[in-house]
């Protein structure tokens, strides 16, 4: 397990329980993209034998933010963020392990500077795609918009 899984985890197990459950795996995270992977097991499967809707959700919502979390890591900014909605759209049934890649750094950066030199609320669209490459390739099989939202504490 790579020090940013653990860390996610750890902080979820504490913060986030739901999102601890879901185990995701960090496959990278840098200034400009990110990628999770959230395994298909019994506690991810839907009755269908497909991922969850709400374990898609979780891992557009780490994919999304941790971008956000490493940039204000670095800077050491003390920043409240959320996302204030989500649109999704789910186009094939995930039959395997999905990995969600948001590769909105740029603009999510833009927005953490923005937040950190105004102190007023900043928002930007973080754009998720979810791929099954094991059995799909590159194909998505959901994509979503989430608005992130920023403030300094």
């Amino acid at each position: 397990m790579n020090k940013e899984t653990l860390g996610v985890r750890l902080w979820a197990l504490k913060n986030v329980f739901l999102l601890w459950l879901a185990s995701p795996k960090i496959i990278e995270v840098n200034e400009r993209r990110c990628l999770v992977q959230i395994p298909l097991n019994w506690k991810t499967k839907n009755h269908l034998g497909s991922m969850y809707f709400g374990a898609l959700c979780i891992g557009a919502d780490v994919s999304g933010g941790l971008i956000a979390f490493h940039l204000m890591q670095k800077q050491k900014a003390r920043l409240a963020f959320v996302f204030k909605d989500v649109k999704g759209s789910f186009l094939k049934r995930p039959e395997d392990d999905v990995l969600f890649t948001c590769e909105d750094g740029e603009s999510i950066q833009a927005t953490v500077q923005r937040a950190i030199e105004t102190g007023e609320r900043q928002e930007s669209t973080v754009h998720v795609v979810a791929t099954c490459p094991k059995k799909l390739g590159e194909e998505p099989v959901a994509t979503f918009e989430l608005t992130l939202s920023l403030k300094k504490k």
